[in-house]
């Protein structure tokens, strides 16, 4: 299922590493949402992104956005991951890989050209308005790639 700017974002309860739920839609009314969906704790290019994304959480609060990020990994590994790397937003786990493929933001085939594992989420990012309207999409089919940044933040500021 592939989704586009202007349809609403499926709503979903996800809990982190420290057995909290976050339900997308507690932000309705109140925030911008941004979703990050990442393949894999532990890797480099994930580490890199969630990395960056720490580093300019003061951008996204000033625009008054939430960031999520989520990933396949269970609670236990998202836990080391956020405190050897002070993640100061939260790492939701899709353990049972129910939210990823409702995004569209899910390889569920192997795709070894484009390091690719089959079963863990595509690195993706939308940007969901405080009524809960997806107002950008971004769904890399290469992991190695990194979402627009750039194009997020702009997005955030027409919200503003």
């Amino acid at each position: 299922m592939s989704l586009k700017v202007g349809d609403v974002a499926p709503n979903f309860t996800l809990r982190n590493a420290n057995n909290e739920s976050f339900t997308l839609s507690d932000y309705k009314g109140e925030k911008n949402v941004v979703l990050l969906f990442f393949p894999a704790v532990g890797t480099s290019v994930c580490e890199k992104e969630l990395c960056s994304t720490r580093d300019s959480m003061k951008d996204y609060e000033n625009l008054n956005a939430q960031v999520l990020a989520i990933s396949v990994d269970g609670p236990f590994a998202q836990k080391l991951w956020t405190d050897r790397h002070h993640f100061t937003f939260p790492l939701l786990s899709d353990f049972n890989k129910e939210v990823s493929p409702s995004y569209g933001a899910f390889y569920d085939v192997w795709l070894p050209d484009k390091f690719a594992l089959k079963g863990v989420a595509k690195r993706s990012a939308f940007v969901i308005d405080k009524s809960g309207v997806i107002q950008y999409v971004e769904v890399l089919d290469v992991a190695g790639n990194e979402p627009n940044y750039s194009a997020i933040q702009e997005t955030l500021k027409k919200l503003s």
